[in-house]
Order: structure tokens, then sequence, then C-alpha cells
């Protein structure tokens, strides 16, 4: 058959495997689509950026990366907002410009970060700097490039950066990120609102924080944070948090501290394969009642579901080595390209770019050449592969080339941005002689 049937389900659970009907799996995903059985995003022929620029190789979809941004911004237009993106999930240049050029704000966890988004022209009072381990160097630069506000995660971090920021004589804008304690029913490894969790500070002692934080003379008190996890698909964790927080901003009135903002992270999940996520329109009908009473500006810290589905990783089938126990098929990326399975044991999709070779299906392990057998990228895949085949893994826009490494010395993938029918490419391959160019021999006798 040279079309899968459309009337089949997206996805199917089996002994043998898990088998995806591509053409129609790819109607859950932004700007990606079959057109006479070779897989297209926006305009561009995945196939032939393949053969343009070789594999492994991340493409972004520009499109998809405005639609996931404006989702938020429309969704809570009735109140004052601000959506910082969440650098972390995805740094590239080109995805921090499109959303600079859209107005986000962005959301730091490092010193690096904040470089990237000043080098792209984003706004310093959108910025926010979260993270539990906070430098003098990286308050410093951060306090000097006139940053928005930062997710203070510890009292000496509140000690900390009011010194910093008595040396350069100016005030620091501050909220507390406080663990509000709420199960976000996530991967443990992503779950960051618990008390057993290293972020925040937790919601028995934050009125007593903000009270500390009130009475050291260079930080100014601006907001409140809270961030309770990530690739949440419910809204109920969400709900649970707000309340929380909203019970410690009256707290905080009866001490007199007053707040300007109240910051709900991000979170907020994606499909990668078959998940039944909340939308952000659900998300918003949710929250806006109790929002629109507080009163506040509110910010918002999405990573993955602004980046996720508006990217793949796009791989050759080198090797297909059937065993008496499992059939192998190797392609040319692995753990060190996307590590999301091998670290999270993330399902996520993997689709043929062409639909005509899906005759004769049987279950995969599909897997990289890295010396590990923890490296792999998916498990019992029902698909029709030869030697040469592209294969797409979606899903991969964010925490995928981030989190990426030189493992076994190999380079890492290029990326390439798709707009329309154009592209281009936003980092180049890496070569085998960059990996070294910084390193040296050991000379001395």
């Amino acid at each position: 058959m040279s079309n899968p049937d459309l009337s089949q389900a997206a996805v199917q659970h089996s002994e043998s495997g898990l088998r995806i009907n591509p053409e129609v799996f790819v109607k859950k995903l932004p700007t990606l689509s079959y057109q006479q059985g070779t897989l297209f995003v926006e305009q561009a022929s995945v196939q032939q950026l393949a053969e343009q620029y070789g594999t492994p190789l991340y493409v972004y979809s520009k499109q998809a990366i405005l639609d996931a941004y404006t989702a938020y911004t429309t969704s809570f237009a009735a109140i004052d907002h601000q959506v910082c993106y969440a650098v972390k999930a995805n740094s590239n240049l080109a995805v921090l410009s499109v959303l600079a050029k859209a107005g986000a704000g962005f959301d730091l966890v490092s010193s690096g970060e904040l470089a990237r988004v000043l080098a792209v022209g984003a706004d310093p009072s959108k910025i926010v700097f979260s993270g539990v381990g906070k430098t003098v160097t990286e308050l410093t630069a951060a306090l000097k490039a006139g940053i928005g506000c930062f997710n203070v995660e510890s009292l000496s971090e509140l000690d900390t950066l009011n010194a910093v920021a008595a040396e350069l004589n100016v005030k620091a804008p501050i909220s507390i990120r406080v663990n509000p304690d709420v199960d976000a029913k996530t991967h443990p490894y992503i779950s960051t609102g618990l008390k057993d969790n290293k972020f925040g500070i937790s919601h028995d002692i934050a009125v007593a924080a903000y009270q500390h934080a009130a009475s050291l003379e260079h930080l100014q008190i601006v907001g409140i944070d809270c961030h309770i996890g990530s690739q949440l698909t419910e809204i109920d964790p969400f709900v649970a948090a707000l309340d929380k927080v909203c019970e410690l901003i009256e707290a905080l009135k009866k001490v007199g501290i007053e707040l300007q903002h109240i910051d709900l992270g991000g979170g907020l999940g994606v499909i990668y394969i078959d998940e039944e996520v909340a939308k952000v329109s659900e998300f918003a009908a949710a929250l806006l009642p109790k929002l629109q009473e507080l009163g506040l500006k509110v910010f918002f810290e999405p990573g993955r579901s602004i980046v996720a589905n508006a990217g793949m990783l796009v791989t050759k089938v080198e090797v297909l080595k059937p065993t008496e126990h499992r059939d192998f098929a190797i392609v040319d990326a692995a753990m060190n390209d996307l590590i999301r399975p091998a670290l999270y044991q993330a399902e996520m999709a993997v689709i043929p770019v062409q639909t005509a070779s899906q005759v004769s299906q049987k279950s995969w392990d599909i897997v990289g050449a890295v010396c590990e057998t923890g490296d792999f990228l998916a498990k019992k895949r029902l698909l029709s592969l030869a030697v040469g085949d592209i294969l797409a893994i979606t899903g991969a826009g964010a925490y995928g080339f981030v989190m990426s490494s030189n493992y076994n010395s190999r380079p890492r993938p290029a990326e390439v941005m798709v707009s329309g029918d154009k592209h281009q490419v936003v980092r180049a391959r890496e070569t085998v002689a960059q990996l070294f160019e910084t390193e040296s021999t050991f000379d001395i006798d």
C-alpha cells in the first residue's frame, strides 16, 4: 500500500509495538503535512532538507514557534501579562530572535543565556533570571544589564544579591520563588514544586523570607514566583498552586508587603505521541477568574510548549540488524544528539519522511552508534525500513539540541529554520577538528 489508511487511528499500541499512522498523526502537529507521500514542514520538503544539509539534522518551523507564542498572548489578552520564554528549552539565536521580534520576554538560568538574549536585542526589562545557583558574576552581569526581575530561590541568595546590588549602588528587583508542595504528576526529574525538590523557598517560611528581603536596603520586592514542573498535561495542579500563592499574597498584604506581579512559571505539556494535553485557551479559562480578581500583572515562563512541536530531528537509517530477540535499526543520530529517551525514558514519535515505503512493517528498536546500551531513540516501533531511509523524530524542538553533547567525539548536528518555502542554516554542523581545537597535548616532562 502506498499510503496509510486515513481511517485508522493516529496511534495504535500492541504487544508487538507502537504503530503510528504518519499522515493522520501529523494532523495533530503544527505546520507538518504529507504532500504526495512526502513529509513537509511548512512548504519545505524534509527529504530535500536532509539531502541538502545532511543528517542528523534539527529542523525548526518559524511559524510553529510564532503560533505557539501567540496562543499565550491571545488567551491571556484580558489581563496585563508578559510571556517570558524559557531559554533553556531551545537557546538557538534564530529561535530567540523570532520570539524577541514578536515581543516576548525571556526566562534565564545562566549568564550564557543572558548573553544570548541580549545578543538578539531582547528588552532587558522583560527578562527574569531564575535558577538555584546564581553566581556573583551572574548577578553582577544581570544587574548591569538592567533585567526586570530576579526569581530568588534561597535565603542566602537574598543576602548575596543585596551585597552585589550595594556594590553597584542599585536596587535589585526581586520575586521569591515559592515551593508550594504541589504534585505536578510528571516525571520525577522534571518535577520542581514538591517539598523534596531543590527549587524555591518553602511555602511555610515564605512570609518570613519576604520580610527578610524587605529589610535589605538594596532589594526591591516586585513579585512572587511559582513553578511546579514540566510537561504538565492537566490544569488542576496549576489551579492548586495558584490557590496556595494567592494565600501567600494575602498573608504578605497583612504584613505590609504589596506585590506588582505574580509569575506562574511554565510547564504546560505538549503532544509527543498520544498524550491528552490541555490547550492554552483551556489553561487560561481555568486561571483567568482568579487572576483578574488579584489585579496583578501575570508572568508566564513557557518553554517546551513554545518550541517542542516546532522542531524535529531528522536522521538516516545506516544499518538494519535483525537478531533472534530484537530487530535494531541503527541510525546516524544517537543519544548524544537527543538524550530525552535515554534520560527520561521519553516516548517520542518516529515517522518516515516518505510514506510509500511503509509496507511489511516489523517492530524495530531505533538506536544510535554510541557505545552504550542506553543509546536508543525509540523502542518497538512498527515501521517498514530499508537502509538509507530518512526518519523524523518529532517533538524535538525542546530539550533536543540544547542537551546534546560530543560523547564518543561525535560532532553535534546542524540546525535549520524553515519559513514558508525558504530555509536557512542557523547553526552549522560541527566538525571533528572543532571538537579538540581548544585542547592541547601534555608536553611537560
